[in-house]
């Protein structure tokens, strides 16, 4: 039997460099304890500072990735910008998903569209979570956007830490091992689930199974709640050897 191959597709600031690698090494994971392959598409919008109106422009353009993107016929695509869909109002990862998803259908190039704004929403709902703590390395008012955008989802943020790095591309130096550390000044009492990183350029991945064991709680990052919609959407199993207890095939 042949094996199925996806592709996934990612619309991509251009200052990321996080997106691209943790989302293949989750699905390339996968791949050694499942038989579906997976190959990787970017499209880029331009994105330097992480400021409200250079993520409102750069949002203007995730229409054009869309449509790039499904010329090559995505099995699926992923809007790889948490802050800037946030940042757009609340509940506007709704209203991005359809539009973008719209722009695949007019290009006869039908594909689910998942955003990293709303499947860090689903995956903290699917982890039944009532209450988190957040860390975000954006700047303190764009910290407050997300967690009130959270909370208008129903969930309510306990304490957050805003590491308040301006620059992506130093976002997306930052070093994982730092975040064993900085979980341990926030406050995780009575909480339900820790979002490690609420931001697809923060690099986390390496260090969420061991914050798990550390801190004794499910462990999400924006890039695993997106992995984990992506699977959803394709109608496949969200299952990998890394990646935390979302990952681990009970959800």
């Amino acid at each position: 039997m042949k094996q199925a191959t996806y592709r996934i597709g990612q619309i991509v600031p251009s200052s990321n460099t996080t997106m691209e690698t943790e989302i293949p090494a989750l699905l390339r994971a996968r791949e050694t304890i499942l038989p579906e392959r997976f190959t990787f598409h970017s499209s880029r919008m331009r994105m330097k500072k992480v400021v409200k109106e250079e993520l409102e422009a750069m949002d203007r353009d995730s229409d054009r990735c869309a449509i790039e993107l499904s010329d090559a016929r995505m099995d699926v695509i992923g809007y790889a910008c948490l802050v800037a869909i946030m940042s757009m109002g609340k509940g506007y990862h709704r209203v991005s998903e359809k539009r973008l998803h719209g722009r695949t259908v007019e290009n006869n190039a039908p594909a689910p569209v998942v955003t990293s704004a709303g499947a860090l929403v689903d995956g903290l709902q699917v982890l039944g979570a009532k209450t988190i703590s957040v860390i975000c390395p954006y700047m303190k008012p764009l910290t407050q956007l997300v967690v009130d955008y959270i909370e208008s989802e129903g969930i309510k943020v306990k304490d957050f830490v805003a590491l308040e790095i301006p620059d992506n591309i130093e976002v997306g130096r930052h070093n994982p091992k730092k975040l064993l550390d900085i979980y341990k000044s926030v406050d995780c009492k009575g909480i339900d689930v820790l979002v490690t990183s609420a931001c697809v350029q923060m690099p986390s991945l390496s260090i969420i199974d061991r914050m798990e064991q550390q801190s004794g709680l499910p462990v999400v990052s924006a890039a695993v709640c997106t992995t984990y919609q992506m699977l959803k959407s394709l109608g496949l199993s969200a299952q990998a050897p890394i990646g935390g207890v979302l990952m681990s095939g009970k959800y």
